[in-house]
């Protein structure tokens, strides 16, 4: 993750313990919390990354695709007159 996301771990803790935590229970959870955001949620650098790099492959995939379809094109118009000789 390039960013670090914003939670109040303080707050996090206080109102664990004020319904019964101990602290040490409190501080646990608070960690477990930042590691689980800080590890499954994508941030805008992340989602921007990953749509950077799709937008590339998309466009690799547009120019073998030209490549193909114009190689097509000519090998059918070669067929075509190669064809309309035979009649």
């Amino acid at each position: 993750m390039s960013e670090a996301i914003a939670f109040d771990t303080h707050r996090f803790v206080k109102r664990l313990t004020d319904c019964g935590f101990t602290e040490q229970q409190a501080e646990t959870l608070a960690d477990e919390q930042i590691a689980l955001l800080n590890g499954n949620l994508a941030t805008k650098a992340d989602i921007e990354a990953l749509r950077q790099e799709t937008k590339a492959a998309i466009e690799a995939s547009k120019s073998d695709l030209m490549k193909w379809l114009v190689g097509l094109l000519i090998a059918q118009g070669g067929l075509i007159v190669a064809l309309v000789k035979l009649l």
